[in-house]
């Protein structure tokens, strides 16, 4: 196999484990309850990754802050190692495992972005309400949580 047809499969498969979640996560908003047949497509498609994002859901360590009065949101996942910021429409997250394999192209989402995602879906996160003028320091906090996690 060329490497470049190499290259298009894993592409593929990537892909492949986006749709999975996003179209799993539109069913959990209409039904919150994921069923057997969801969880077996998950774990098919996304192997031990998606065990550590629903252990993230089931413990409840994806926090959405909402600042007012501007409504801003900051997505933020405690992980094993720090506290992770996690961009959803962008999806992007500021763990090294997203440095390492998402941007390298050998995952589609860290599992940090899947906790955000299914959380999402299901409403089981903790909404926490801040003033703006928490804004500045708590990103700066969680900047600074960034640049000291392991690499």
């Amino acid at each position: 196999m060329g490497a470049l047809s190499y290259s298009r499969g894993f592409q593929t498969a990537i892909t492949e484990e986006r749709r999975v979640l996003e179209q799993i996560c539109d069913e959990l908003r209409s039904n919150p309850t994921l069923t057997q047949a969801q969880w077996a497509r998950l774990r098919s498609s996304l192997g031990d990754r998606f065990d550590k994002a629903w252990r993230l859901v089931g413990q409840r360590r994806v926090k959405k802050y909402v600042f007012e009065p501007s409504g801003r949101v900051v997505w933020i996942v405690v992980g094993r190692e720090s506290e992770y910021q996690v961009l959803p429409e962008s999806g992007y997250c500021d763990c090294s495992d997203f440095y390492f394999r998402v941007v390298d192209g050998e995952a589609g989402l860290c599992y940090h972005l899947m906790g955000q995602r299914l959380a999402d879906a299901l409403e089981g996160y903790d909404e926490i309400s801040e003033g703006d003028e928490f804004y500045e320091p708590l990103m700066a906090e969680w900047r600074r949580l960034s640049a000291d996690q392991p690499q």
